[in-house]
């Protein structure tokens, strides 16, 4: 009788926002490479629209069937969504035939936060 053996899911490598405002103080080396593997994977038209597909879907997650109808065939949403996942800005999970993907939990809040003009007194 064969018995199961459960394997570890393996996440791919996210980049997490890690910075202060940008008005703050002027980010380190580290910082920016980071932050800019975030703003480089958005600055592609196709990524952003299947970025925000993902974060404005309703429940906070959307099948990569609902989200693929952005002028470009499907291995090339594919890619975008690779690439999306590699810089940290969303997460995936395949159920059956079908993947689902989720904007990473803090990276709406890190971006908008990064954008933020620090308040003077």
């Amino acid at each position: 009788m064969p018995t199961a053996k459960v394997l570890p899911l393996l996440e791919p490598e996210a980049v997490a926002p890690c910075c202060p405002p940008l008005s703050e103080r002027p980010l380190t080396a580290e910082e920016a490479e980071r932050t800019a593997v975030m703003f480089k994977a958005l600055g592609d038209p196709v990524r952003l629209r299947l970025f925000s597909a993902v974060a404005s879907h309703e429940g906070g997650e959307a099948c990569v069937c609902d989200i693929s109808d952005v002028g470009v065939s499907q291995p090339t949403v594919s890619h975008h969504l690779k690439k999306l996942r590699e810089a940290g800005l969303l997460s995936s999970e395949r159920r059956g035939t079908w993947v689902y993907y989720r904007v990473e939990p803090t990276v709406l809040a890190a971006m908008g936060q990064l954008l933020t003009r620090v308040a003077t007194a």
